[in-house]
């Protein structure tokens, strides 16, 4: 599951649980949605490294020619 999933899955369970006086759900509804943000945040993270490393990769092959 993708962190905009994950985020959207733990704003459903915040509204459910508000609707029905839930608070354990409601919590539950907060972390899935920070984790679904901590994914986000890491995906990103994890493409801007890999960018870095390709063009780090396409230096050195240029210097090589």
């Amino acid at each position: 599951m993708g962190g905009n999933t994950k985020k959207a899955k733990g704003r459903a369970k915040q509204a459910v649980g508000a609707v029905t006086g839930n608070r354990k759900l409601q919590r539950e509804g907060k972390r899935d949605e920070r984790v679904g943000s901590l994914e986000d945040k890491a995906d990103d993270a994890t493409d801007a490294v890999h960018d870095k490393v390709d063009e780090a990769i396409e230096k050195v092959a240029d210097k090589k020619d």
